[in-house]
């Protein structure tokens, strides 16, 4: 597979588009974060577990971790969640994006956030024109909203294109009688992957590919799905990149929150 200067110069392209759409949506949630914004946001996290509960609720029904996670990043960003309320909700998360991953073995099919973005720019270009300050800024939101997925959209299709030649992968079932270095390669794997797919929905699709052709067996393919939970939290760290301490905080709690979760379950592997 070639990959030349040119395809590095657009990874680039699509990492500054990425980072601007966070700045536009953080900036517009800023000028924004009223009263009334506060007050509902304070009752979907009132205590922990409520907080969960909207984190996986809200994964669920948009089919994306990356989504949940950019989204409290921006709220904490805004000073519009806690530390602690920010952490309930990615917990949340967590668990609402195995939704995906049952609905890619039942269904074969994940609803994709870019194929709505361009009408959002559009819808959010028209509020721009409003004379209420208000309406401005809702336009500001929806279009840093829709960049930052068109970003992540374009940062996808910039990387290597493994995820449509998941035969590349195939000489990986040389390295399945290792033992716990097996483990821990396929681990490392399936972080690198999530980090350069920027999905971990679609690393788990190649996952489950991989198991259903027989090349590597099922405890190396729960490896690399243990793997793809530490990559699927670079999205909300690069995110963080532009953001304030909060904001970074939030996004380092998340990283941390993953990690703590797979060493417990590699303790326990076998």
């Amino acid at each position: 597979m070639d990959y030349g200067f040119y395809d590095i110069l657009q990874f680039f392209g699509a990492l500054g588009l990425f980072l601007f759409g966070m700045k536009v949506m953080s900036d517009a949630l800023m000028s924004l974060a009223g009263a009334k914004m506060r007050s509902i946001l304070a009752t979907m996290t009132s205590n922990r577990f409520l907080g969960i509960s909207t984190g996986f609720l809200i994964t669920s029904v948009i089919q994306s971790s990356s989504a949940t996670t950019l989204m409290v990043v921006s709220f904490a960003n805004a000073s519009l969640l806690t530390l602690m309320e920010s952490i309930s909700v990615i917990m949340g998360a967590n668990i609402g994006t195995t939704i995906t991953a049952w609905l890619i073995t039942i269904l074969g099919f994940k609803v994709s956030m870019s194929a709505i973005a361009l009408p959002l720019v559009g819808l959010g270009f028209t509020f721009t024109f409003a004379k209420k300050e208000k309406l401005k800024n809702w336009g500001g939101f929806i279009i840093g909203f829709a960049v930052l997925f068109i970003g992540l959209q374009f940062l996808k299709d910039a990387v290597p294109n493994i995820k449509d030649n998941p035969e590349i992968l195939e000489f990986l079932k040389r390295y399945t009688d290792l033992g716990f270095w097996s483990v821990l390669l396929f681990l490392a794997i399936g972080t690198l992957l999530t980090i350069i797919i920027q999905s971990s929905s679609a690393t788990m699709a190649l996952t489950l590919i991989m198991t259903a052709q027989g090349w590597i067996p099922f405890e190396l393919a729960a490896a690399m799905v243990l793997g793809e939970n530490i990559g699927t939290t670079i999205t909300a760290n690069l995110a963080a990149i532009v953001a304030n301490y909060h904001a970074k905080r939030t996004a380092r709690a998340h990283f941390i929150f993953n990690i703590i979760g797979v060493v417990w379950v590699l303790v326990l592997f076998y």
